[in-house]
């Protein structure tokens, strides 16, 4: 039996003795020598060769985990670091085009719902490419990649927690709690994106690193100008109230409420726009649910959307009613944009910069369509800098330079 490891360019055959053999056409083996910081010759003399981070992603699909991955790649030193991706083969939005380009290279391997094989499948691979360092950012599952690293003998091995849980997800919580219970048991060192998620995967009697979910600080600076381009393009007028999502459609994010929101807030305030961003299995269901409440009129699908620190501009609210959150990207960007946002209560106040937002429940829509409807539009002031220093991407990438390093060296 063989196995297939695709990369942008290159095939991977690996045998059952867990050997690398080159596919017709194909390449040979790509090897890192080593566990340790490496040099290489150049015209020169010697310089260190970059480490090498596996990052385990599961898989990509466009949502907020990747995108703080690849953010901290595109500001990363290359020079020092390079990112390798292992997604599962079911991935459907995997930008290799732009990985390759920086220096890195994706790695396709079975999903992850099929453990024993994916497992096994990653502990060829890790033995085959020797990362010194494996990252695993799927949050409970990483006790399988991470058991695999332990047994393919990486020295760092970290936990990533993105995310935490919430109601109405049985299947997904039953899994949760069932592997929670192992999360500190294969990981060298832990990060999280936040305190609350943090402690809500390894508990409080463990100590964890905060990463944050950094930003461009400039790219979601208000910007007038792209206000009025981006609604002109949307065919919006500067009298019409928009209200602003973006996110995967998904139980987690829970679209279909804010669909309740606006048919309660139409009444009262009938030049009202729900604009959605993304895509995901959910969305079919929610199209469904604005033709039953009579409200297809007033919400418009962007879909996924390359250019979202443009769409915050044009919002003049920004709602995310989600069931659960680790500390969500989309709501540190749009407080960069200056909106006014309305989160709820479920998610955790580290979101919070600007100390303004607003939590509400999801019990009733009518709260938030009350909310909204006394909301006013106000001018948007530039935020200062030092209001969002701690996730400031130029900053965090190269303390996460630092720290990929100091590890390593231990």
């Amino acid at each position: 039996m063989r196995k297939l490891f695709r990369q942008k360019g290159l095939n991977l055959i690996i045998g059952n003795d867990g050997s690398l053999m080159e596919n017709e056409g194909g390449c040979a083996s790509m090897r890192d020598s080593g566990t340790r910081l490496q040099t290489k010759e150049s015209g020169e003399g010697s310089q260190q060769k970059p480490i090498r981070v596996a990052q385990i992603i599961g898989k990509m699909i466009g949502g907020g985990v990747e995108a703080v991955v690849m953010n901290y790649y595109r500001h990363i030193d290359r020079d020092k670091v390079q990112f390798d991706f292992i997604v599962d083969e079911d991935s459907t939005y995997v930008p290799e085009e732009e990985i390759t380009s920086l220096g890195g290279r994706v790695f396709y391997i079975s999903p992850y719902q099929h453990p024993v094989r994916y497992r096994r499948e990653l502990i060829r691979l890790i033995r085959e490419q020797r990362w010194p360092i494996v990252h695993s950012h799927i949050n409970t599952l990483s006790v399988f990649p991470l058991s695999a690293a332990k047994k393919a003998g990486v020295p760092v091995r970290i936990a990533h927690s993105h995310s935490t849980m919430g109601k109405g997800e049985f299947v997904k919580n039953a899994m949760k709690l069932a592997l929670r219970p192992f999360a500190n048991i294969y990981p060298t060192d832990r990060f999280a994106c936040g305190h609350y998620a943090g402690e809500w995967l390894f508990g409080k009697n463990h100590d964890f690193t905060i990463i944050p979910n950094a930003i461009e600080l400039d790219k979601f600076r208000f910007d007038p100008v792209a206000r009025q381009e981006i609604r002109k393009e949307l065919g919006i007028t500067e009298k019409t109230f928009l209200i602003g999502h973006v996110g995967r459609f998904m139980s987690q994010k829970n679209q279909a409420f804010l669909v309740d929101v606006l048919a309660d807030l139409l009444p009262s305030r009938p030049n009202t726009i729900l604009a959605f961003v993304g895509d995901g299995p959910d969305k079919a269901d929610v199209q469904r649910h604005t033709e039953e409440l009579n409200v297809t009129d007033h919400v418009i699908f962007l879909g996924q959307r390359s250019d979202v620190n443009r769409l915050y501009q044009a919002f003049d609210v920004f709602c995310l009613p989600s069931l659960y959150e680790g500390l969500c990207l989309v709501g540190i960007e749009a407080q960069r944009a200056g909106l006014p946002c309305l989160f709820s209560d479920t998610i955790t106040r580290e979101v919070d910069v600007t100390k303004a937002s607003k939590f509400m429940s999801i019990e009733s829509s009518k709260e938030w369509s009350s909310f909204l409807s006394e909301l006013k539009p106000k001018t948007r002031a530039g935020l200062s800098d030092e209001l969002f220093a701690n996730f400031d991407i130029c900053q965090n990438a190269h303390k996460l330079t630092s720290l990929y390093r100091k590890l390593l060296e231990e």
